[in-house]
């Protein structure tokens, strides 16, 4: 029995030392565990910052952005009507040098050329603007081109006919913008 007892005795001694060995072990181990730990903390952080800037930087990027897609939406709803605007211009020139030499002329049927021309030439502006005039008289009546000032019966065209036409009416590409008054 001695021998048993010195048997387990050593073996009691020997997982003592190796459970020794392995406190000594493990002290190394959590350290390096740490140093890593810690190393790949202040990689992610160094990664939080960076992404952060870029954040940011996006972010700023973007208001600068809206504020200009802004600017440019209200500058192009203000001057919308600027070219248009520039070629009416010199139809108001020639009107204005008729109305300067209208006194002057005696002959009456050059004022009226003069004043057609200057129709025509206003004519041609709008059409080139994609406005054009309808054309209503002996047309049939239409609500969504006409509106109806009065109504008179003649037999010599089919009913609901346009037969007068009291203000003309316009079409800006394919919508109205102005109802012709019949």
């Amino acid at each position: 029995m001695s021998k048993l007892k010195k048997d387990k005795n050593q073996n009691l001694e020997n997982k003592i030392s190796e459970q020794e060995e392995t406190k000594s072990e493990l002290p190394e181990q959590e350290e390096q565990t740490i140093d890593q730990s810690e190393t790949r903390i202040a990689e992610l952080e160094a990664q939080v910052k960076e992404w952060q800037d870029k954040f940011l930087r996006k972010a700023a990027e973007f208001e600068n952005y809206k504020r200009r897609t802004e600017n440019d939406q209200f500058n192009l709803i203000n001057y919308a009507a600027e070219s248009f605007i520039t070629k009416l211009l010199p139809i108001v020139d020639d009107f204005e040098r008729s109305m300067e030499h209208i006194e002057d002329i005696d002959n009456s049927n050059a004022v009226k050329e003069g004043i057609k021309l200057v129709y025509e030439k206003l004519l041609k502006l709008l059409n080139e603007q994609g406005v054009k005039k309808m054309q209503t008289k002996g047309q049939p009546f239409n609500v969504d081109y006409h509106d109806a000032l009065m109504q008179r019966k003649d037999n010599s065209v089919p009913p609901h006919t346009v037969l007068e036409e009291v203000e003309s009416g316009y079409l800006y590409r394919d919508k109205v913008i102005r109802h012709a008054k019949v």
